[in-house]
């Protein structure tokens, strides 16, 4: 994993506080609530202290592996479709040769772990940017300015499996060993994971969409795959670009759910080959995309595990999965 070397109060802030090893054998330490990679630290804290929101900004907040990939493409068609409406601009389009990640970067990430204050006047408005970070966690600018929020959360089955998919091609990169697992379930059901408890990121952000529908779009990725269109349109009205009755007419919807789908998107050569910044290949971004996948790798048992701390967790909050 490749990072920068930690801040020398970002060194002591971290000898302050609790910490675990997480799946990965990395270490995560417990700040606000909730399990940040040490070796993250740095940029949350940054993000937090330097970020500036601004109100047409549009921010994608997710726990990871919930389906952000996917989002991410269709947020950005969505918002740059006037661009690259006809069949020659389409053909330039830069989904189709650049990495989803690298058009819409992580906060934490790519901007402010590799510099405290990056300059974001290269951005073009609306700013379209994603983070992980939990609600409670976020920059106060962020939640004091009109800036919109799009949440995207996945069964937490189907969340635990795809984590635990991409952890181990992160470990056989490092060449380090695998944790098995019923161990990372351990773990997971404990609230032990990257950004986690899953279940307080996910009620964190389906909360303030209850408190402030205007500012905060809850999503579940089910529901997207069930009825992409449906929500696609749903999607645009609240990030403020609607779909006129002539596109809606010319097919624009299903021409976006067909670049952003994953048989696209998986086939693209900018997908299938090269790296992502931390290390991880971008092709370990398209895995399989599918409903229900966790019964291919865990038992009867071990899924009656998480539904049981699901129930517990979101009992009296309306969110069910």
């Amino acid at each position: 994993m490749q990072s920068s070397q930690p801040s020398q109060a970002c060194t002591n802030l971290i000898s302050s506080l609790p910490s675990d090893k997480g799946w990965d054998n990395f270490s995560l330490i417990l700040y606000q609530g909730f399990w940040f990679p040490s070796w993250l630290f740095d940029g949350v804290l940054a993000c937090q202290k330097h970020f500036q929101a601004h109100n047409y900004d549009i921010i994608l907040v997710t726990s990871p592996k919930s389906g952000t990939t996917w989002l991410k493409v269709i947020l950005f068609a969505l918002l740059n479709r006037a661009k690259y409406s006809d069949p020659h601009s389409e053909r330039c389009h830069p989904l189709l040769t650049r990495n989803p990640h690298d058009l819409v970067p992580y906060l934490e990430f790519q901007l402010y772990l590799q510099q405290e204050d990056p300059d974001h006047a290269t951005f073009a408005s609306p700013r379209l940017l994603a983070t992980h970070l939990p609600y409670s966690s976020l920059p106060q600018s962020m939640r004091d300015s009109k800036c919109k929020l799009v949440h995207l959360c996945k069964n937490p089955k189907d969340n635990f499996i795809s984590l635990w998919h991409f952890t181990k091609k992160m470990m056989l990169k490092e060449n380090s060993g695998q944790t098995p697992l019923p161990e990372c379930l351990d773990k997971f059901c404990q609230g032990l994971s990257m950004y986690g408890p899953y279940w307080d990121h996910v009620l964190g952000y389906h909360k303030m969409s209850l408190e402030m529908p205007e500012k905060v779009f809850f999503m579940k990725y089910e529901e997207m795959k069930e009825d992409p269109c449906v929500h696609v349109r749903r999607l645009a009205d609240f990030v403020g670009c609607p779909f006129s009755e002539e596109e809606l007419r010319g097919g624009t919807v299903e021409g976006i759910l067909r670049m952003c789908s994953f048989d696209n998107l998986s086939t693209l050569e900018v997908n299938k080959s090269g790296s992502h910044w931390t290390g991880a290949e971008n092709k370990s971004f398209f895995r399989r995309g599918e409903v229900g996948d966790w019964v291919n790798y865990m038992s009867a048992e071990m899924g009656e595990r998480i539904d049981s701390v699901t129930e517990e967790k979101l009992h009296g909050s309306g969110l069910k999965f």
